[in-house]
């Protein structure tokens, strides 16, 4: 139980950092190697729909033939605008200039979301990727982000998360594997991974 603001015992602490202001809109960066920065990308969708934003998400790596959970809540309860873009893994690609292409599609799509201003949250679900294969240019995704108006929110997920991302970002979170069935050599599971 925490203590109550009046308990006499208690000593306020003095907050030592920037003043305390608040902002139209940020930009959160999750990263890293481990499970957990779509979930958690998708965890903000949840509390966007909550205060009644409009929200939507390009998913730049899976294609819309998966239809994960999370699109199917999203999409089909929540009203979020779902925009899966991607053509599956790469390394099961057969012709990667068709990735590329598609990459490419995404981010035109996704740019025009944030400039359009519409929605309040967008999630650039896997963009890191398709930034580091150097299919879509880092200069101008950061550009687009930078340049976003004023109430629009955007989050980024995907491994190795380019420095002018972690730069441009106002909240940059490390997702780091300790361990992960997919190891062992269990399959991805629908309802945990997908």
């Amino acid at each position: 139980m925490s203590p109550r603001r009046d308990d006499p015992t208690v000593v306020p602490t003095e907050h030592t950092g920037p003043p305390r202001r608040r902002v139209g809109s940020v930009v959160l960066v999750l990263t890293g190697d481990g499970k957990g920065k779509s979930s958690s990308a998708f965890g903000v969708v949840l509390r966007a729909v909550a205060r009644g934003w409009p929200v939507a998400v390009v998913q730049f790596v899976k294609s819309g033939r998966w239809r994960v959970g999370e699109e199917k809540v999203c999409r089909d309860r929540l009203g979020v605008d779902w925009f899966a873009i991607g053509e599956g893994f790469t390394w099961e690609s057969e012709d990667l200039s068709e990735d590329e292409a598609a990459a490419r599609a995404a981010w035109r799509h996704a740019a025009a979301l944030i400039a359009a201003g519409e929605h309040r949250l967008v999630v650039l679900d896997e963009v890191t990727y398709p930034m580091n294969w150097g299919w879509i240019d880092t200069d101008e995704v950061v550009a687009a982000i930078a340049g976003r108006p004023p109430t629009v929110n955007v989050v980024c997920t995907g491994r190795d998360a380019p420095a002018p991302l972690v730069e441009v970002a106002d909240t940059v979170s490390e997702v780091r594997k300790v361990k992960h069935a997919y190891d062992t050599g269990v399959h991805a599971m629908k309802g945990i991974d997908y």
